[in-house]
């Protein structure tokens, strides 16, 4: 990564986007944020974030702030929506980034989206499944877009979210039928660390605290380093 080149990261304005935003800005990374609107705005920008006012659901938004001038190294998404919802952006915001991400050249995109998505989905019981039905099947569509798309990947498929501070004890596996819970902190945590790591590249991992993890899985950790 060139010192000129930028972290683009969208979905910064709340949750885990909100905290890999502190943590790459806490490493002096060059870091730009796509916004759609300006009540996060101010905020990021004291932290030294350049802010794009855009909708990742509007191709030629996605567009003007990826081709933009600024190089841009990688693309990190934590944009989604909750069950009730209109038009999320689980799919086809992502289905934009991901397309100008490859007009652009960019090096890596890291997407997170959840446990319960693709071949993970037998990590979840039927009722939780049966809830999120929705919201799974787009990003879901997300990913697969993304695998197809040519681009290195690193997928991030966290379980039940939390707002607490860190524990530290996030780790990421390839056995997809892993359960539990993680801090939203620790997600963010896994999320940076993986935009260095080699190892990640064209990976699907799933994210819980190994202190909070349903039943006793049998897995092996995903080491970053």
């Amino acid at each position: 990564m060139t010192s000129a080149s930028y972290i683009f990261l969208a979905g910064a304005s709340r949750g885990v986007g909100r905290e890999v935003a502190k943590y790459l800005t806490a490493q002096n990374l060059k870091v730009k944020a796509l916004l759609r609107t300006e009540a996060a705005a101010a905020e990021l920008e004291a932290s030294g974030i350049q802010v794009a006012l855009g909708d990742a659901l509007n191709v030629g938004d996605v567009e003007r702030a990826i081709l933009a001038d600024e190089p841009i190294h990688a693309v990190i998404s934590t944009i989604g929506g909750l069950p009730a919802d209109g038009e999320r952006a689980d799919f086809l915001g992502n289905k934009n980034l991901i397309d100008a991400a490859v007009k652009a050249g960019v090096q890596k995109f890291i997407l997170v989206t959840s446990i319960g998505t693709g071949n993970s989905a037998n990590a979840l019981p039927p009722q939780a499944l049966e809830t999120l039905r929705f919201v799974l099947i787009e990003k879901d569509k997300a990913e697969k877009h993304l695998i197809a798309s040519g681009l290195t990947y690193t997928i991030i498929r966290p379980g039940g979210l939390k707002s607490e501070p860190a524990t530290g004890n996030g780790i990421l596996t390839e056995y997809p039928r892993i359960a539990g819970t993680i801090h939203r902190a620790d997600v963010a945590q896994l999320v940076v660390r993986s935009l260095n790591s080699d190892r990640t590249n064209n990976k699907v991992l799933s994210a819980v605290d190994k202190n909070m993890m349903y039943g006793q899985a049998e897995f092996t950790e995903f080491t970053l380093d």
